[in-house]
């Protein structure tokens, strides 16, 4: 053979070589810009390893690109209601793994909605604008502005003199300024809603059964109605209002008896009574227009009925919301609910499940009848069960039922389509302000806007106007199809399969998908997910709402 040849043959060997270790050594390269667009997180399903960890939710699985499967440990009636709370609103897949579910989400929520964030200014604002691309019919104002302000007063000073356009929560005495005012009109809140006042069995005398009664027999909860709530508002006989089905079942809450008040504190040893506080955040909602005044009245009757000396702490929003429903306050505290979704489960299993500390230890008499009702899908079939709970929780006496009380919101008469639903928050995409921009004052500046992890009322207002869910509430407070075409369940209640919507845009331009759905809940509900990380890590409707947060460490 030539050597031409040879040298030939040892250059295409040698090439050939060369090009061979080239692909070996492939994947060490770094990934092209165009691959790396293609890495995007998309969680296929989120389970539990069974039923034993005792939530409902076993598994959230996409089937495929639109279409979700949830499968429950036992059955849920009120899953659609609770698929309309916009604490279960879906975000993208990628920028919960981007923001690794805390840190930036807490301010920058990326929806579906109507309105998509602009800017939040601390302090003052909250901007929004309407989203071009919205799958729905388009918001009515091209500019939505939250605002707040603490004090009724203050809200309508500012909707009289023209700065805003639609004012939350106005007094008695405010609802009339309004009536006789032709450029205002009230906007009634129907919402269903309790106030109470709590005691944390696990603090000291509040462990004793007889001291928790003698506070519920030694207040007069008629004299705090009649003082300090609207016309129209109720003595509470239970904890949930009679206009939920199922709500009143059972005995009627004690009567203001002092005398027999005054024998339990004496039987408990505390004749000469004792020292304690009460704690509550100087914000108006509701179910508590005046908390200043109530205050005030509880810690007088404390100590003119029972000798017992209450100091009053104001506590900053977040922080009291933190520790009260943690089970951390060592005192007495006044809170409330309002309704989210219309079922006895909404009221009654998310402050006397298994899995709240609120109150301290739980109680089985309670609970356990609570979830046998959680899984009958029509509340007149369960009404024994709920009067049996109701009965435990008076016998149990966590906390005294003060009123179900009435409530209106003040808007400018020239809005067109206001609403005020009663469950959620006023819809804003349907209100056309006659001009650019709608603005709203509310009663507080939210604590985030990663409301998977929050629970009060300004948070979960300001998300709503960003985010949605399988469904949502519409203006009379029914739960409809959302990003969902429909769901649909077995006849057991125990798999429901959502169909969901194709063509809807997120704000930041992505499409929506049934991976979405799995990633968001997945955060929420899943307490070993790597994006498990909200504001209070509490995940509270995660955590009650499906009787519990899967995969939690033992």
């Amino acid at each position: 053979m030539k050597k031409k040849t040879i040298y030939l043959l040892l250059a295409v060997l040698l090439i050939g070589s060369l090009a061979l270790g080239a692909c070996q050594q492939a994947p060490a390269e770094e990934p092209t810009e165009e691959a790396a667009e293609e890495e995007v997180y998309q969680p296929v399903s989120v389970e539990a390893d069974s039923c034993d960890y005792g939530g409902k939710v076993l598994s959230v699985e996409a089937l495929d690109d639109y279409t979700v499967e949830f499968n429950l440990c036992k059955p849920d009636p009120a899953f659609l209601a609770k698929m309309a709370f916009n604490v279960f609103a879906i975000q993208p897949s990628e920028y919960i793994a981007e923001t690794g579910g805390g840190g930036k989400i807490l301010e920058q929520p990326i929806g579906t909605g109507a309105y998509q964030l602009e800017a939040w200014n601390r302090g003052d604002s909250i901007v929004y604008k309407r989203f071009d691309d919205y799958w729905g019919e388009s918001a009515e104002a091209e500019t939505l502005v939250f605002r707040w302000s603490t004090e009724s007063a203050a809200r309508l000073l500012e909707l009289q003199s023209g700065t805003v356009d639609y004012v939350t929560n106005i007094t008695e005495e405010d609802i009339e300024a309004v009536e006789d005012d032709p450029e205002l009109e009230v906007v009634p809140l129907p919402a269903p809603n309790i106030m109470y006042v709590a005691m944390t069995n696990t603090f000291e005398p509040f462990d004793n059964l007889d001291v928790r009664k003698a506070i519920a027999m030694g207040l007069d909860r008629e004299r705090i109605v009649e003082n300090f709530y609207p016309a129209g508002s109720e003595v509470a006989s239970h904890f949930t209002p009679c206009s939920i089905p199922g709500g009143c079942e059972g005995e009627s809450w004690y009567d203001f008896d002092l005398e027999a008040a005054q024998q339990l504190l004496a039987d408990a040893g505390y004749e000469d009574g004792f020292e304690t506080a009460i704690y509550y955040r100087d914000v108006y909602r509701d179910y508590l227009p005046r908390p200043g005044d109530v205050a005030v009245e509880i810690q007088t009757q404390l100590k003119e009925n029972l000798n017992i000396d209450a100091e009053v702490v104001v506590m900053e929003s977040g922080e009291f919301i933190d520790e009260s429903t943690g089970g951390r306050l060592d005192g007495i505290y006044l809170l409330g609910w309002t309704g989210d979704y219309p079922h006895p489960t909404n009221f009654l299993d998310f402050h006397f499940s298994e899995q709240n500390p609120q109150f301290g230890d739980v109680f089985p008499s309670i609970y356990e009848p609570l979830e046998e009702a959680s899984q009958i899908e029509d509340p007149a079939d369960a009404l024994g069960l709920y009067a049996e709970a109701n009965n435990a929780i008076k016998e149990n006496a966590p906390m005294v039922p003060i009123v179900h009380s009435t409530a209106a919101y003040a808007a400018k008469a020239s809005l067109e389509g206001v609403n005020n639903p009663p469950f959620g928050s006023p819809i804003m995409r349907l209100i056309d302000p006659g001009k650019d921009t709608l603005v709203f004052m509310q009663n507080a500046e939210p604590i985030s806007l990663y409301c998977a992890d929050e629970t009060d009322g300004e948070s979960l207002a300001a998300c709503q106007q960003v985010l949605e869910g399988l469904y949502r509430y519409n203006t009379e407070g029914r739960a409809e199809p959302a990003l969902a075409k429909e769901c649909t369940a077995n006849d057991d209640l125990t798999v429901w399969t959502c169909d969901l919507q194709e063509g809807v845009k997120f704000h930041d331009g992505s499409d929506f998908d049934a991976y979405d759905v799995v990633a968001s809940f997945g955060a929420g509900i899943d307490a070993s997910n790597p994006y498990h990380e909200g504001n209070t890590g509490a995940w509270e409707y995660y955590s009650y709402l499906w009787d519990g947060l899967m995969n939690t460490e033992e």
